[in-house]
């Protein structure tokens, strides 16, 4: 029973490689099953009384070992194909049996005694029968992926066939005592089962094992092939055990696959009651062990997760889990919180621009109202005036709401005259967004006056804008001058235009005008403060 179990365990190995990666794990298998069943024959002779001393020949004893697992060999390699016949399976069962069957009838032909042998065929029949059926029934257990209990059922199953095969083929011996002297070729009986059954037990234990390491490493290969490593802590000792990937994650120096809990070599003071918390809870079984801590400079993040180990009966065994590297997660989150900072700063940016637009929009439409005769002449104005501001909105966007220049505003709102009747001359001058949309209104006020009363109202009309470089002070001085146009005869009142101008210069620009009514030309003098003149690739230039 023992050997069927192991050697389906270990078929399960086979079950799971592919190509020559089989073949070690199937010759240990066939070593196992062969190996245990040539065993429980020699033990059982143990029990055999023939009335005289038994001896064994050595080499048909091997002969039959070498019987046994080879048959056995055969059949589970039939039996562990991918694809197989319908008449495969049995073939195997029937060749596997014999084998086994054969050992068992050369085993006896092994025995020296005073005897003379002799056997009853049906008896003898019957056993093959019995060995072909436990081989077949061995067969359909390795073929299939089985859980514990039937394995465990089907181990003994097969045991207690391969018993019974072996006492059917023992009710078959006749034995007839002779006078004739026994030689003193051969081994003694006891020696042969203590030998046999030692050999066996080494055979069962090494395969046990390698069968247990084998899947803990299969099962280690899979989880760091996850990118993860193991670990596990002692109870007793409190010592981690890490696997190579473990190793590596936490920058341990080569070879080093172990460190006291309490003093790991990356621990930072802040986190060590963290970790205290954290394993206290997890061996008193109230929650799994989950813990974030950083790795050398602090610019590399991993979690260590776990749970208590218990064995069958609730008994703490250790504490196992995986470590992974989470620097990517970490970093995710910070951009994220970075982020909702910034959707946050931007919506109170746009909360004040919107009531600052509205609030201009409201300042526009009272005093456009207050100087029109009409509702047609109030639309058109207004209208006019709401598309200068949205000109200055699209110039800021175009610059991610940041600055303009002075150029490009003023462009912007000279689009719609020829341009043989504008001559823009000066340096590049920056606006901060207030300033631009200050700025932007202005210059529409005073192309609007031009194109209405001034220089842009004829075709050979000229309006000359020129400016200088920031001074020392931070200001800016620009001249608008127009000419070839219509005499000008100064206003009788101050209007809306007017009123805009000087309050937009001395709100956000902090700055003052000089009109003057000349009559060959309108001339004003504009004096403003500016932002700084941004460094090299800071902002790209306006086409």
């Amino acid at each position: 029973m023992t050997a069927a179990w192991t050697a389906l365990d270990l078929l399960q190995r086979v079950r799971t490689r592919t190509g020559t990666e089989q073949t070690p794990w199937l010759a240990t298998a066939a070593l196992a099953m062969g190996g245990g069943v040539w065993a429980m024959h020699f033990i059982a002779m143990l029990g055999f009384d023939p009335g005289a001393p038994v001896r064994y020949d050595v080499g048909l004893t091997l002969l039959s070992f070498l019987l046994a697992v080879a048959g056995t060999a055969g059949a589970f390699f039939a039996a562990t194909r991918a694809r197989l016949g319908r008449g495969q399976v049995p073939a195997a069962g029937i060749a596997m049996g014999l084998a086994i069957a054969l050992m068992h009838y050369v085993g006896m032909a092994a025995m020296r005694t005073t005897a003379t042998v002799g056997w009853r065929p049906e008896l003898v029949l019957v056993s093959v029968l019995i060995a072909i059926g436990a081989s077949m029934a061995a067969l359909w257990a390795a073929g299939r992926d089985v859980s514990i209990p039937r394995r465990a059922l089907a181990a003994g199953v097969l045991g207690l066939a391969v018993v019974g095969m072996h006492y059917t083929g023992m009710a078959a011996l006749r034995l007839q005592p002779t006078a004739m002297a026994m030689g003193e070729a051969g081994a003694p009986s006891l020696a042969i089962a203590i030998g046999v059954a030692s050999m066996t037990i080494v055979i069962l234990l090494t395969t046990l094992a390698a069968s247990i390491a084998d899947q803990r490493t299969r099962l280690l290969d899979v989880i760091e092939a996850g990118g993860v490593g193991y670990w596990e802590i002692g109870l007793r000792d409190r010592e981690v055990s890490l696997s190579a990937r473990a190793q590596a994650l936490l920058d341990l120096p080569p070879g080093q696959t172990s460190y006291a809990f309490d003093s790991p070599p990356w621990l930072r003071q802040e986190d060590a009651e963290t970790r205290q918390d954290a394993l206290r809870r997890a061996l008193a079984g109230e929650a799994p062990y989950d813990v974030e801590f950083p790795i050398g400079d602090g610019s590399r993040w991993v979690q260590a997760h776990g749970s208590l180990i218990r064995s069958r009966s609730g008994r703490p065994i250790k504490l196992a889990g995986v470590v992974r590297d989470i620097t990517d997660r970490r970093r995710a989150f910070a951009d994220l919180e970075t982020s909702e900072r910034r959707q946050k700063l931007l919506i109170n940016e746009l909360n004040h621009r919107v009531k600052n637009t509205l609030a201009t929009i409201q300042s526009i439409a009272a005093l456009t109202a207050r100087r029109v005769d009409d509702v047609e002449d109030f639309i058109t104005l207004f209208q006019a005036r709401l598309m200068a501001l949205s000109d200055t909105h699209n110039l800021l966007t175009a610059s991610g709401w940041e600055k303009a220049t002075l150029r490009d505003l003023l462009s912007k709102e000279l689009r719609p005259y020829s341009s043989e009747q504008i001559r823009l001359e000066g340096p590049e001058i920056w606006l901060e967004a207030p300033q631009a949309l200050a700025m932007g209104m202005i210059a529409h006020e005073l192309a609007t006056n031009a194109a209405k009363y001034g220089a842009l109202s004829l075709a050979g009309g000229c309006v000359r804008i020129v400016w200088a470089d920031v001074d020392a002070d931070g200001r800016v001085t620009m001249d608008w001058n127009e000419s070839d146009g219509p005499p000008v005869t100064p206003p009788s009142r101050t209007g809306f235009g007017s009123r805009l101008i000087a309050t937009s210069l001395k709100g956000d620009l902090g700055g003052t005008v000089d009109i003057d009514y000349r009559p060959e030309g309108f001339q004003a003098r504009l004096t403003f403060r500016t932002s700084p003149r941004p460094g090299p690739g800071s902002l790209p230039q306006t086409a």
